[in-house]
């Protein structure tokens, strides 16, 4: 991992992403320091320049922009990080699987893999974010609560997020169940769950992380996304997606309404590229400067 700190980009999309997060962390720390939180409403301070009182100035509703981008980046980075994380297990053990035992089995699971794939991605989670989860025999109740709706987005995602990660690491069982510590496993008896387990996962790890890190980005747009276009996660709750949504009828009378979430999101998802080639680099053992 010294490899990590001679990148110098990746070190700036660390530094980055440390900042967002403690950020995000302290999202309830400056609502007692500035006395507001991110639903409260001032109809006599809508659209106020930055101030003393309101360092981002306020949006169409009178709330303080620099709570509400707190707490946005605290949903788009835990949106980002769960889903990848659960697309990253689901993957892995898709190409753990279809890598070790080959014939039907792999055929199968790569076709669907394919078929995932070829699907059209953002149409596809348009038409599942609209879904109604109540005509699934969901209970009502159950659906209203914040943690629901972000559990709801990240299920959505994570269900078609995983293929990239499965490809990468079919590809690397297939080259390492050839090698002679795997064959001397199995021929000791060594069951296949313990062989994925015990030998496989820690040699598949580096593209998995290098994969998963670069996913996350692609993960907060889509979430930005689908909270645009009003799918995603609802208001009053923030998150940068649907901070841009309530912006868009200020985007003449109040651009900065709308640059600062675009420019989180912007920065954020560079900031997990950037670290995800340092990655890339750190963990090949072939890799040379």
């Amino acid at each position: 991992m010294t490899r990590l700190f001679r990148h110098p980009p990746a070190l700036f999309g660390l530094l980055l992403l440390t900042l967002l997060t403690l950020s995000a962390l302290l999202a309830g720390q400056a609502e007692s320091w500035l006395g507001f939180d991110a639903e409260s409403l001032d109809l006599s301070a809508m659209l106020a320049p930055p101030s003393a009182a309101h360092p981002l100035g306020t949006d169409e509703l009178g709330r303080d922009m620099l709570v509400r981008l707190l707490h946005g980046g605290r949903v788009s980075l835990l949106v980002g990080l769960t889903t990848a994380a659960i697309a990253a297990a689901l993957g892995t053990l898709v190409g753990l699987f279809a890598g070790l035992r080959g014939g039907i089995a792999d055929a199968l699971l790569m076709r669907l893999t394919d078929g995932v794939i070829a699907l059209p991605l953002l149409p596809l989670l348009i038409v599942l974010g609209a879904l109604d989860p109540a005509k699934l025999g969901l209970p009502p109740e159950s659906l209203r609560s914040e943690t629901a709706g972000l559990a709801r987005i990240v299920i959505i995602i994570a269900l078609v997020g995983w293929t990239t990660v499965a490809r990468l690491v079919r590809a690397a069982t297939l080259s390492l169940k050839h090698q002679d510590f795997v064959r001397a496993a199995q021929a000791l008896g060594m069951s296949p769950a313990r062989l994925m387990w015990k030998h496989l996962l820690p040699n598949v790890a580096s593209p998995m992380i290098v994969a998963t890190c670069l996913s996350v980005g692609n993960i907060i747009l889509l979430e930005s996304a689908l909270s645009f276009l009003g799918l995603g996660v609802q208001p009053p709750m923030a998150s940068w997606g649907n901070m841009l949504t309530g912006a868009l009828q200020q985007l003449f009378s109040a651009p900065i309404l709308a640059v600062w979430p675009g420019g989180l999101i912007f920065v954020t998802v560079l900031s997990f590229n950037l670290l995800g080639d340092g990655l890339q680099e750190a963990l090949d053992p072939r890799g040379r400067r």
